[in-house]
């Protein structure tokens, strides 16, 4: 696939997409562009793309590719004048933003070929730093694309066969549609839990302590960077709205149960929960990205943190974060270690479970 690779935003998701690429496809020449010239820069020292464009302009004429890994009101202007531009006959353009109508539509008056994409992968860290060409391994890579761009979409399937992630096609409204529940909606909850405890900490000093367990665990994805979830959420505005009201038809259900002491009600709303979460995939990628954390019972005592990384360390296992929970109030303390996939994970339960006394333990 002798071509060039037009690659704009070197952030998790663009560097590491431009990295599977050259991986997979040695002869083409991806191009990098992003806003902050020291991203672009450490792009080119780490060898995730051949070179840096000047500028966006300049660079894509030249292009037979060009992906745009920027949030979506970014991308959108960026489509604006990239229709102004003389582009290469063929060009085929596509993103990777986390909502699809809006894009879609402005791609039915766009000359040019456009493919809407959203490769369901993340990472706990950001960044160009945290590039990683085995990020996208069995996570699903949806595209929206028009009816007649087959040929074009197939010419994106061959140029990210690196990622060895599962194509899916959608429309745009049913991207939009399930995203927005499974993980829009959650960030949007986990983020107000959090709020809320914040408020309520101001009150109950201990409850910050008490909350650096499950409470932390329940809605670590809260964590994620604001400026894109206000993109993400403004771009799914309508799905969401609707989201939210069904959710707050659910509080009130289980407001109206407490109100009459419905135990039996009570009962089936945490049974059926239960059963249904049950039933989910364990450990697959899908709409929030999974987690992979090891928990270890271990003694409280000196050394105990070198003697763990040690063995995972000799054992070629790449730890993400490490944390001690704090909640523990007998001797025993637990660790949590987050690995970087399932592979990962079970390779440092086999190590530590057979080298140390230390129960481990998959949540």
């Amino acid at each position: 696939m002798n071509q060039q690779v037009l690659i704009i935003g070197l952030g998790l998701i663009g560097a590491s997409l431009a990295k599977g690429i050259r991986q997979t496809h040695p002869e083409t020449t991806v191009v990098g562009w992003d806003h902050s010239p020291t991203t672009c820069q450490t792009a080119i020292e780490k060898g995730i793309i051949d070179c840096c464009a000047k500028d966006f302009a300049t660079a894509a004429p030249t292009a037979d590719i060009i992906v745009f890994a920027t949030p979506v009101s970014v991308t959108l202007s960026y489509l604006e004048e990239l229709a102004q531009l003389r582009l290469k006959p063929g060009v085929i353009v596509t993103d990777a933003g986390s909502t699809k109508s809006v894009i879609m539509e402005a791609a039915t008056n766009l000359p040019f070929t456009f493919i809407g994409g959203h490769p369901m992968a993340g990472s706990h860290k950001s960044g160009v730093n945290a590039c990683d060409a085995d990020l996208f391994e069995n996570a699903y890579y949806i595209f929206t694309p028009l009816a007649k761009d087959q040929a074009a979409l197939q010419t994106l399937h061959e140029l990210f066969a690196g990622t060895r992630a599962k194509y899916v096609e959608l429309t745009a409204n049913e991207h939009d549609e399930i995203t927005g529940m499974l993980s829009h909606l959650p960030h949007i909850i986990a983020a107000s839990l959090v709020n809320q405890a914040d408020h309520f900490n101001q009150e109950h000093p201990r409850a910050k302590q008490l909350a650096a367990g499950g409470f932390r665990d329940l809605t670590r994805i809260a964590s994620s960077d604001p400026l894109m979830w206000t993109d993400i959420l403004l771009s799914n505005r309508e799905t969401l709205m609707s989201q939210l009201t069904l959710w707050q038809e659910q509080m009130s259900k289980v407001q109206r149960l407490l109100i009459h002491r419905d135990r039996e009600g009570i009962y089936q709303f945490f049974h059926h929960a239960r059963d249904t979460r049950d039933r989910l995939p364990v450990h697959k990628n899908g709409a929030i990205p999974a987690f992979y954390d090891l928990y270890v019972d271990v003694p409280d005592i000196p050394g105990v943190l070198a003697e763990v990384t040690g063995l995972l360390g000799e054992a070629g296992i790449s730890i993400i974060n490490l944390k001690i929970q704090e909640t523990r109030e007998d001797i025993q303390g637990v660790l949590q270690i987050s690995l970087k996939n399932q592979q990962d994970l079970e390779a440092a339960k086999t190590c530590l479970t057979t080298q140390t006394p230390y129960t481990c333990r998959v949540k």
